[in-house]
Formats: structure tokens, C-alpha cells, sequence
């Protein structure tokens, strides 16, 4: 793609959109709400490249928000795919692939006793929830600034993401009893968490976190915090849910809490997943521990159903990307996103750009402000209009961001050493334009 190539198409479909779909998008991050202009239409997806409308063709640093691990359109997740749907897209019954899939995440999770499939990672936190105040018989939720736990009104109070894109830090249309049992308290503050549970511990169900938060950009815990939340849920008898919606299966075999648990000894009791287990298709999952999942119906009195959960033909792309997601695999993911977030630091850094380069795994993002963020209020002291000038930028060179500075960046496995050079020219050339448009 060159410079100044042409969009006609994206802005004729985007303009068809406007007329009959709310602000032209499914999903609100997609609008460009942030940094202006007007969204690509992507048509095909190749590896790690992407292809609008008009035939541009982009490194894709997006990668559908996640799933894409293994890149697009992989011939093994296709193979199986093609295979599955060619016998039915659906049945609305039990079929092998849900307990295929069940059983590897089983596997790479050894917390796991059992999983539930839903459809979006919204399903799952929603049922978790349930979940959580029907095994304490309490109602309170806490959660923390910044992290995104999908749109059930309980938990749309204070999120990241594209509400924070849109500069809505609360919904219109959740109402007042259904968010007054959920308390919002700073991400990394010891104190003010501690200090609830002191005051509280008694009505609270459950705790909530993002395992890695990447909806406000990635924002790492520090050291002990996720330790810490554990074990005040024992000692007061709430629930511990990690949202692993990000996390799970894509910075380690078996999720964040994999990765750490050896050293850290907690363990959450419920997870949330989503994104890398249906590999572009729409599966998530609420797992745990027997005791609490055991009180789902049928075989207790917590209802939750869904007409397309564990649809057999996304749960066989799940399953197919995850059995390519080996340690050969994350090991690329490692040092692949390294290696981005380093030729895009050193660009900016060439052009006396402040910024902070921040990983979580193979996660990361790039703030325009020179301090480390530490929590949502770190967040919001960077240079935004700096952002949207470096992600133009990049975008007209070919290499598509995040459409949000409050977002994580992703890599997979099909990420070459040819994109990486991409990637690198094209950042030099970006951090001048976000040089020239810093704040005064």
C-alpha cells in the first residue's frame, strides 16, 4: 500500500452503514470515535495481513482484538471448519467438539474441574457473576477502574475499552439498582482494596480483574496484587473471578494464571474466557471449581442457557487453534511483540516523542506520556491527539493499529520478519507526524 491510496470504498460502505446501523459500526471501537477519519472495510485476511475493501493491504496488529493467535485464515482452522459447517452449522443439542474443546482447556489448566460455554465473554462474566452471588448468598461486586468485563449493566460502571473511546465511563440506560451493588475501587491500590474488605468483607460475592488489564491499554498488576485479592476473598468468604477474556491461552499455554501460579501459589475460583478459544468464532466460557459450577442448571438451581453455546462449528475452530498454540508458538508471540515494541519505542525516542512502551505477556501497548500507568488515572494524562496523528500514520503506510489508545496491540504467530521491517519504516515516518502534532 502507498501513501494517499485510496479509501472510496470503505467510505461508501461506512456511509451505507451510517443509515442503518448506530454510528456505522457493531461495536463501538471500530468507529474511529478517537482518532477520526473512517474506518477500513476489511474483506480478507492472509497470515498477518489484512485487506480492505479497495484492496489495501495492512499488517494487522489487531488481530480481531486477540483470537487471531495463529493469523488469519490458518489452512488447519480452515480445514476444520470447512469440515464441521459442511455437516451442519448448528444443532442446538450436545455434540463432541464442546467436550473436545472442554477437555483441552482442562489440560492446559489443571484449576479447571469444569467449563460452561456461552457465546461472548459478556455470557461468560454475566453467569460468573450469578454464579458468584448464588454461592455466597451476597450481592456486592467489586471491580476496578478501568478494567472491561464486557456490557451487563452491573459491570458497565467505570470500564475501559471503547467506553473509554467514547468518554463514557457509565452507560446511559443501566439503572441505579442494578449498579448499586457494584463497588469500583483504583486498580494496583492495596489500600483502598483492603480497606473495603475491612469495612465490607461481609456483604461482598465477589471480586473481579482483569488477569492482565488491556482495555485501558496494559496496564500490568504490580507485584502481589492479584495474590492479595485472593486472599482477602478466602479470609471473608468472597469469590475470586480472573477474566482471563484476553489473557486465557494467548500469554501462556494456559492463560495468566498459569503462567505465574507456580510462583504466586493462588488460585481464582472461577475464570472467564473468551477470544483465543474460539479462534475468530464466537465461543467464551465461564470454568472453575466443581463446587460453585455445579450449582448451573441443570444440575442446580443457577439458570443460564443459550440457544448457540458450544456451537460445534466454532468450537472446532477453538479447538483447532488452540492445538496449534504449542510452546514454539508462544515463544514467537514473546518475542515477536518484543521486538515490535521496541522498533516502535525507539522511533518515537528518535523523535523526542514522550511515551511508555508497557507489556503483559505478549500483550502490550505504547502510551504517548513519558510515566509509567500504573491505573485508569495514569491513563488519562496522555497525549491522545499525539496517538491519533502516529496511528494515522501508520495506517496510510499500511500497518493497521488499535483505533484507540486505550487498547492493547496484538502479534501472531504468522507476524514475519518482513512485517517487522514494515512496521519499523513505517513508524519513523509516524513518529515525526505525532512529533509535529504534540500538545503545547
Amino acid at each position: 500500500m502507498t501513501l494517499g491510496q485510496s479509501i472510496a470504498h470503505s467510505e461508501y460502505w461506512h456511509a451505507r452503514a451510517l443509515q442503518i446501523i448506530p454510528g456505522g459500526v457493531s461495536s463501538p471501537v471500530r468507529a474511529f470515535s478517537s482518532v477520526g477519519g473512517t474506518p477500513r472495510y476489511f474483506v480478507e485476511g492472509r497470515g498477518s495481513r489484512v485487506i480492505d475493501v479497495d484492496g489495501n493491504e495492512y499488517v494487522d496488529l489487531v488481530g480481531s482484538w486477540g483470537p487471531m493467535i495463529v493469523g488469519h485464515a490458518h489452512p488447519e482452522v480452515v480445514r476444520r471448519v470447512t469440515e464441521s459447517a459442511a455437516k451442519s452449522s448448528s444443532f442446538g443439542a450436545p455434540g463432541p467438539n464442546e467436550v473436545l474443546l472442554a477437555e483441552e482447556m482442562q489440560r492446559r489448566v489443571t484449576a479447571i474441574e469444569r467449563v460452561r460455554f456461552v457465546s461472548s465473554g459478556t455470557e461468560a462474566v454475566m453467569t460468573a457473576v450469578r454464579l458468584a452471588r448464588a454461592a455466597t448468598n451476597r450481592n456486592v461486586i467489586v471491580k476496578f477502574v478501568g478494567c472491561y468485563h464486557g456490557h451487563a449493566d452491573a459491570l458497565l460502571v467505570q470500564a475501559g475499552s471503547g467506553v473509554l473511546t467514547l468518554a463514557l465511563p457509565n452507560s446511559p440506560g443501566v439503572t441505579q439498582g442494578a449498579a448499586q451493588d457494584t463497588v469500583v475501587v483504583a486498580y494496583n491500590d492495596i489500600e483502598a482494596i483492603t480497606s473495603l474488605f475491612a469495612q465490607r468483607g461481609s456483604e461482598i460475592a465477589a471480586v473481579i480483574t482483569e488477569a492482565i488489564p488491556a482495555n485501558m491499554g496494559v496496564v500490568p498488576p504490580i507485584p502481589g496484587f492479584n495474590t492479595l485479592l485472593s486472599n482477602l476473598c478466602k479470609k471473608y468468604g468472597a469469590l475470586f473471578i480472573l477474566d482471563e477474556v484476553m489473557t486465557g491461552f494467548r500469554v501462556s499455554s494456559g492463560g495468566l494464571w498459569s503462567l505465574v501460579h507456580a510462583e504466586e501459589s493462588w488460585t481464582p475460583d472461577l475464570f472467564t474466557y473468551g477470544k483465543v478459544i474460539g479462534g475468530g468464532y464466537p465461543v467464551a466460557a465461564v470454568a472453575g471449581a466443581a463446587k460453585v459450577m455445579d450449582l448451573l442448571a441443570p444440575l442446580g438451581a443457577v439458570y443460564q442457557a443459550g440457544t448457540l453455546s458450544g456451537n460445534p462449528v466454532a468450537t472446532a475452530a477453538g479447538l483447532a487453534t488452540l492445538e496449534l498454540c504449542d510452546d514454539e508458538l508462544y515463544a514467537a508471540l514473546n518475542r515477536r511483540a518484543n521486538e515490535v515494541g521496541q522498533v516502535v519505542s525507539q522511533a518515537l525516542t528518535e523523535q523526542g516523542v514522550a511515551h511508555r512502551l508497557q507489556r503483559g505477556g505478549n500483550l502490550f501497548s505504547i502510551f504517548f506520556s513519558p510515566n509509567e500507568v500504573r491505573s485508569f488515572e495514569d491513563t488519562q494524562h496522555q497525549d491522545v491527539k499525539q496517538f491519533a496523528a502516529f496511528f494515522h500514520s501508520m495506517l496510510s503506510q499500511g500497518v493497521s493499529l488499535p483505533p484507540s489508545a486505550y487498547e492493547a496491540w496484538f502479534v501472531s504467530g504468522a507476524h514475519s520478519d518482513e512485517d517487522l521491517e514494515l512496521i519499523a519504516s513505517a513508524s519513523k515516518v509516524a513518529a515525526v507526524e505525532a512529533a509535529r502534532s504534540a500538545n503545547p
